[in-house]
């Protein structure tokens, strides 16, 4: 007994160098980036060219994972139940910190169970209406709507997503009345609003610049701090009178527990990945900024974001009901 006690000591110091060494060595084998919406789609395709420069950058290959459905429960719980080595990452945007400020009920907790890594991609959203309306600015618009409250009304990619919410904000914002019309994605409510069955939408700029370029929806302002370099003419809603910022993005999060020097290898592999001219240009052909940040950055982000969501339903609980 006295010399099992004796090795113990000595078990727990080779534990700790084996540890050491593992992180040092990191990463030895594919790391998977998981990501929740299926092949193709916007965030799919910046995780894609994130992810061929980065293999590159940390000298391993690094695996995309689609895994759609169930809002990203699904993803992010395969993230957040993984070995937290460094080996799984979750790739997520906007939409995820939205349905977890609005979700009372998850299977995790995204402030406590996920590990922030980095910034990848920001983009702007941008407010387009129906070319059928007589307004060519945000203000109009605004001076329209507060003329016949009730009468127009907004279209969303669902109840309780991140367009919806950034939509409400606006109307409380702006003080007037409008009716929220949800749609399955964006993509499906453009018919009624380029015929003006619908007055407004919020959407990203990477998905809406052809839409604007042809004239077949007007664009009145981006909700970003600064303009949006794929619409450098049109300006953003701060610019316009109105008090209003509200960013689109994309980021990577690690497991709550993944040891703080893989999280900072990885966060410098992230950040010269998206600082690198490849990604920057590649990026920027559909309207998205490579970023590329510290994890402390990322943390600052999420938490700055969940409480904007999360005030935007309490101040009208009835927004996602039935979610």
């Amino acid at each position: 007994m006295n010399k099992a006690r004796a090795l113990l000591p000595i078990l727990w110091l080779a534990c700790g160098v084996c540890t050491a060494a593992a992180q040092t060595d990191f990463p030895s084998r594919p790391i998977r980036m998981i990501v929740p919406f299926p092949p193709g789609g916007g965030i799919d395709t910046t995780a894609r060219i994130t992810a061929q420069k980065l293999s590159e950058v940390i000298g391993q290959q690094i695996v995309v994972e689609n895994q759609g459905g169930g809002g990203g429960v699904i993803a992010t719980g395969a993230v957040v139940n993984a070995a937290p080595d460094g080996y799984t990452l979750l790739y997520h945007s906007t939409t995820g910190i939205v349905h977890a400020a609005v979700t009372p009920k998850l299977p995790y907790d995204w402030l406590k169970d996920l590990a922030p890594v980095s910034i990848t991609t920001r983009f702007a959203p941008v407010m387009v209406v129906s070319p059928t309306l007589p307004v060519t600015n945000l203000k109009e618009f605004i001076a329209l709507l507060k003329a016949n409250p009730g009468k127009f009304s907004y279209a969303s990619s669902g109840t309780g997503t991140a367009v919806h919410l950034a939509e409400e904000l606006f109307r409380q914002k702006a003080g007037v009345d409008m009716v929220h019309v949800p749609y399955r994605g964006t993509i499906a409510a453009m018919p009624d609003l380029i015929a003006g069955r619908v007055a407004m939408m919020i959407d990203g700029v990477p998905v809406q610049t052809k839409n604007i370029q042809a004239g077949t929806v007007k664009a009145l302002a981006v909700t970003t701090d600064a303009r949006s370099p794929a619409l450098p003419d049109l300006p953003t809603m701060k610019e316009s009178g109105l008090d209003y910022v509200v960013p689109y993005w994309t980021a990577v999060y690690a497991p709550s527990k993944t040891p703080q020097p893989v999280i900072d290898r990885l966060a410098a592999a992230f950040k010269k990945t998206m600082q690198s001219d490849e990604v920057t240009k590649k990026l920027a052909e559909s309207g998205t900024e490579a970023v590329g940040s510290t994890p402390a950055e990322l943390d600052a982000l999420t938490r700055q974001q969940f409480t904007l969501y999360r005030g935007i339903v309490e101040s009208n609980p009835k927004l996602v009901e039935g979610e």
